[in-house]
C-alpha cells in the first residue's frame, strides 16, 4: 500500500470522459466473482488483514470487516462492509499496540492477478447521518477508502557485495537498493483509486509502483461521491518489448525468468523487470503498459508511467493514514457490493515472483509480531 506520496498532479481535463468501457477482449477469463451471497467471507477467495503500515494510523483488523445487507440499485443485497474507527472512537476494537483510534478494515484476495479487468461496485459513506459519524456522511474525511493490487518481495543479498550482482542471489540487483542495505524490494502496485487525501473526496489518487519507482496522479471522481453505489473498473495491460543487444552472458535464469546480471546494461532499460528468452542472444522485456480507469462505464483516468508487470493480490477496504487528515468522528464505512476480475493473460504478465499471503504484523491484543 502507499506509504508516502510525493508526485505529480495530472488533470482530468482532456481525458475522454465520453469514451465508453470497451467490450472484453477475446479470451478474457472470469477468474473471480464475488457478491457475498454466501453470507460469509469465503476463505478460498479472501483473507483479512491484521496489519499496520504507514504513519498516523493503528492498522486494519478483521473485526472491522463484516457482511451486512444494504439496498443496491433498488434491491436488498448482501454487501461487504469495511469500517473505519476515527479519532473519537472509544469502543472495544483495538489495533496496533492496543490503540483504538484510526483503525480500519481490509480484505485481500488469495489469488494473484496480472493483466485484466477489475470491476468493483462500491459505496463510500452514506446519505444518512448516524450517531458518531462524520459531519458529512457522504464524505468521511480522515479515512481512505481504497481498491488496489499489491505484490511484494524482499530480496536480501550479501552486504559485503552490496554494489555488485550476486550469482548466488539471482534476483538481487545493485541498482535498486532499499534502506541503504544490500536489499531489494520487488514491488507491484496499482491503486484504482485511493479516495480522501487531505479530506478531499472529489479528486482521488491513481498510483503506480514499479520496484523503487512510483507515480501518483489525481483525477476527478466527484460523480462517485454521493452516498450511492457506483462501478469502478480498471483495465491493466502488459506487453513484451524486444530488448536488442542482450546476450546470453548478460543474464541468469531463475524462477522461470531471465534477469539482467551485467552492470553495463542501463537500469533504465528494464527497471528490475525480468526478461524472456526468445532465442540465442535474443531477449524481450516483460513490462507494464497502461492502466485505464472507468467510473460507471466512462473513462476518467489513465496511468502510463511505472506500470508494473508482476502479479499482485486484489485488496479492498479502508485505512486511516496521517495524510488523510483528521477523522473527527467515531465510525464510518465503505461498502462493496460486487467484485469481478477477468484475466487477459497478456504476454507481458509476470507470475509467481510474488506469491503467498502477505502476513499479519500484530496480534489480536495489538502487540507487534516478530
Amino acid at each position: 500500500m502507499l506509504f508516502c506520496v510525493v508526485g505529480i498532479v495530472a488533470s482530468s481535463v482532456g481525458l475522454a470522459r465520453a469514451q465508453d468501457l470497451p467490450s472484453l477482449p477475446p479470451g478474457a477469463r472470469l477468474t473471480l466473482e464475488e457478491d457475498w451471497s454466501s453470507e460469509k467471507i469465503d476463505a478460498e477467495k479472501w483473507y483479512v488483514y491484521r496489519k499496520k503500515w504507514g504513519d498516523g494510523n493503528h492498522g486494519v483488523v478483521p473485526e472491522n470487516v463484516a457482511i451486512e445487507t444494504d439496498e443496491v440499485h433498488g434491491k436488498s443485497r448482501n454487501v461487504l462492509v469495511c469500517t473505519a474507527h476515527g479519532d473519537r472512537y472509544d469502543g472495544p476494537v483495538q489495533g496496533w499496540w492496543g490503540n483504538k483510534t484510526r483503525v480500519g478494515g481490509v480484505i485481500v484476495s488469495q489469488a494473484y492477478f496480472a493483466s485484466g479487468r477489475f470491476e468493483v461496485v462500491l459505496k463510500i459513506g452514506t446519505k444518512q447521518s448516524h450517531s458518531g459519524g462524520p459531519a458529512d456522511p457522504v464524505k468521511p474525511k480522515g479515512c481512505v477508502p481504497a481498491i488496489w493490487t499489491y505484490g511484494y518481495r524482499w530480496v536480501e543479498g550479501d552486504s559485503a557485495r552490496k554494489n555488485a550482482f550476486q550469482a548466488d542471489v539471482p534476483l538481487y540487483n545493485p541498482h535498486m537498493p532499499a534502506y541503504n542495505m544490500a536489499v531489494n524490494e520487488y514491488w507491484s502496485e496499482l491503486d484504482f483509486p485511493e479516495f480522501g487525501k487531505s479530506g478531499d473526496f472529489n479528486r482521488a489518487m491513481y498510483n503506480t509502483f514499479l520496484q523503487n519507482r512510483h507515480d501518483n496522479r489525481f483525477f476527478d471522481v466527484a460523480d462517485a461521491i454521493d452516498g450511492e453505489y457506483h462501478t469502478l473498473t480498471t483495465e491493466w495491460r502488459t506487453q513484451l518489448r524486444p530488448l536488442p543487444g542482450i546476450t546470453d552472458k548478460q543474464v541468469v535464469e531463475a524462477e522461470g525468468y531471465y534477469w539482467i546480471h551485467d552492470p553495463a546494461v542501463p537500469f533504465s532499460e528494464y527497471w528490475g523487470n525480468p526478461l524472456k528468452r526468445i532465442g540465442p542472444d535474443q531477449y524481450s522485456l516483460y513490462e507494464g503498459k497502461v492502466a485505464t480507469h472507468y467510473l460507471d462505464g466512462k473513462k476518467i483516468a489513465e496511468n502510463d508511467k511505472w506500470v508494473p508487470a508482476m502479479a499482485g493480490q486484489l485488496t479492498l477496504g479502508v485505512w486511516l493514514p496521517s495524510w488523510a487528515g483528521p477523522a473527527d468522528w467515531k465510525t464510518a464505512q465503505v461498502r462493496f457490493a460486487q467484485v469481478k476480475v477477468w484475466q487477459y493473460d497478456d504476454e507481458g504478465d509476470v507470475r509467481g515472483i510474488m506469491k503467498g499471503r502477505n502476513p499479519n504484523n500484530f496480534a489480536p491484543d495489538g502487540t507487534p509480531l516478530k
